[in-house]
C-alpha cells in the first residue's frame, strides 16, 4: 500500500498549510481584542494547535515521504491529542458563544444588547468587576466610540441618519446609552436627558456624556463584548471545522501508512502477510 504513503504525505502537506489559516485566526482574535472584544487570553489555545498542527504535520509529511516508522508514530501518537484539543476547542467555542445576540429595535438598523440575554462561563467571567476594569479600560483605549462620529459640511448627522447606520456591538452597547432610557440625541456620543428617564434599566443612570466614561460601565457594553466576541469566534470555526475533517480524514489513511511503513521495516512483503492470515501454511502447523 505504498500508495497510502502518497496520499498521507499530500494530505499532511495540506493539513500544514491548513495550519496557517488556524494560527492567523488566532493572531486575527488577537488583533480583535485589541479593538474590541479585549479578551486576550481566549486566541492563544487556538494559536498553540495551529503551530502543534504545523509540525505534526511536518512530522507525517517526512514520515510518509521516506517510510519513516518513528515519525509515522510520533505523528499518531501526537495527531490524537492534536485532535481531540481541536474538537474541545470548537466544543468550548460554541458552548461559551450559544446564547445571546442583539435585540432588533423599530426604526433602528442597529440592536440593543442585554446582559441576561447572554449566560454561562464567558459571560460570568466578562461581568467580573476585575476582568471587567481591564476589558473596559481595553475598549476604551481602543478609540471604538471616537471614530463612531461622522460629519457632513462639518455638521454632525441628523438622528434619523443616525439611526439608518448599522453600528458595530461595541458601538451599540459602550458608545450610546440604551434605547429604552429614552435620551435625546445630540451627536453619536452624546445625548441629552430630555423629557426624563423613561426606562427602569440600571444603565439609564450609569450613562455619562463624558467622553471617557460614556457607557462603558453599563451591563450593555459588557453584552456588547460578548456579542462581538461570539461574531469572531463562529467565523475562526467554519476553518477550524474544516480542518478538523481533514485532520480525521489523514489520521485514518496514516495508520494505514504507519501499518504499511512497518510491514516494510520487517522485509515482510503485502502478499505472502496476506497469504498467512488468510491460509496458513501446514507446514507450520
Amino acid at each position: 500500500m505504498r500508495a497510502s504513503n502518497h496520499l498521507i504525505g499530500l494530505l499532511n502537506f495540506i493539513t500544514f498549510l491548513l495550519s496557517l489559516p488556524i494560527i492567523g485566526g488566532g493572531v486575527w482574535l488577537s488583533s480583535r481584542a485589541n479593538t474590541t472584544d479585549c479578551l486576550k487570553f481566549l486566541q492563544w489555545p487556538l494559536i498553540s494547535i495551529g503551530v502543534a498542527i504545523m509540525i505534526v504535520s511536518l512530522a507525517g509529511f517526512g514520515g510518509a515521504c521516506y517510510r519513516n516508522t518513528f515519525l509515522m508514530w510520533f505523528y499518531l501518537f501526537v495527531m490524537f491529542f492534536v485532535i481531540g484539543a481541536l474538537v474541545g476547542f470548537i466544543i468550548f467555542a460554541y458552548a461559551v458563544t450559544e446564547k445571546g445576540s442583539g435585540r432588533p429595535l423599530p426604526n433602528r438598523n442597529y440592536f440593543d444588547y442585554y446582559l441576561q440575554d447572554y449566560s454561562g462561563w464567558l459571560r460570568d467571567r466578562v461581568a467580573d468587576d476585575t476582568y471587567w476594569g481591564k476589558i473596559s479600560s481595553c475598549v476604551r483605549d481602543s478609540q471604538a466610540c471616537r471614530k463612531i462620529g461622522r460629519t457632513i459640511s462639518g455638521v454632525p448627522e441628523t438622528v434619523d441618519m443616525f439611526y439608518r447606520r448599522h453600528l458595530t456591538p461595541v458601538e451599540s452597547g459602550c458608545c450610546k446609552p440604551p434605547t429604552v432610557c429614552g435620551y435625546v440625541y445630540v451627536n453619536e456620543t452624546m445625548w441629552d436627558f430630555g423629557g426624563g428617564l423613561v426606562g427602569g434599566e440600571p444603565d439609564c443612570g450609569r450613562w455619562s456624556n463624558d467622553q471617557r466614561q460614556l457607557c462603558y460601565a453599563c451591563d450593555s457594553c459588557k453584552a456588547a463584548v460578548l456579542a462581538s466576541l461570539k461574531k469572531s469566534w463562529r467565523k475562526v470555526s467554519v476553518i477550524n471545522i474544516i480542518a478538523l475533517i481533514i485532520l480525521v480524514i489523514s489520521y485514518v489513511i496514516g495508520y494505514a501508512a504507519f501499518r504499511n511503513n512497518r510491514r516494510i521495516d520487517n522485509d515482510e512483503p503485502a502478499s505472502t502477510a496476506r497469504m498467512t492470515k488468510s491460509k496458513p501454511s501446514w507446514f507450520n502447523i
